[in-house]
């Protein structure tokens, strides 16, 4: 996705953020991750929609990569909703990596997730 952009592009962080889980959990937290999606898919446990935007935030806050996780994490979800059989998300129709009214309702959307309220990031995947 960004190997004509970072020289490191699709490499792990190597390095401590102040958001992320620590470096030697990225690769555990992953599989735990798709290991939850394949459930939650095989089970019917969440709807498509929800299916993708709770594996979206759950990459967020892996944050896997030194930068990029967000626009990662949406791509990532768009291909997973659609194979699910619904249309790629809107994501407030905005580009979010600029700062912005689209922007801070993202960000706020995945604040509300991390306390475990997922409908705010719901709701913006589909505005």
């Amino acid at each position: 996705m960004f190997d004509e952009t970072w020289k490191w592009a699709g490499l792990y962080r190597l390095t401590e953020k102040n958001i992320g889980v620590p470096v030697h959990e990225i690769r555990e937290r992953l599989m735990q991750l798709f290991g939850d999606v394949r459930y939650w898919i095989e089970n019917k446990t969440y709807s498509p929609d929800e299916t993708a935007v709770r594996f979206h935030h759950r990459l967020v806050s892996i944050h896997a990569f030194p930068n990029g996780n967000g626009r990662h994490a949406r791509l990532i979800a768009d291909v997973l909703v659609m194979k699910l059989g619904n249309p790629a998300f809107t994501w407030g129709s905005a580009n979010l990596v600029e700062e912005g009214a689209a922007r801070t309702r993202y960000l706020e959307a995945i604040r509300a997730a991390d306390d475990g309220e997922i409908q705010p990031l719901l709701q913006f995947a589909r505005s």
